[in-house]
């Protein structure tokens, strides 16, 4: 398994649909291309929604990880 060293981390947890993806997107356009962002986040709703926003806008989605209803997710900006 290859470790990813993520450059900035984005604590979402406990806010809903659609502000987790509305906080990666400022996130990500913060970074510089090839970081890598880490968002952490309680709803279940942002399993789909940050898979759709990488395929959208060209960010990497590296991980995706499931930890007692609590997400994760590596996001390689484009």
């Amino acid at each position: 398994m290859t470790t990813v060293t993520t450059a900035t981390t984005l604590d979402t947890r406990g806010l809903n649909c659609p502000l987790p993806i509305l906080r990666t997107r400022k996130a990500l356009s913060a970074m510089a291309s090839g970081e890598a962002l880490l968002v952490q986040s309680t709803d279940p709703g942002s399993v789909k929604d940050i898979e759709s926003f990488c395929e959208q806008t060209g960010h990497e989605l590296l991980t995706t990880s499931n930890d007692d209803h609590e997400f994760q997710f590596i996001i390689r900006k484009s």
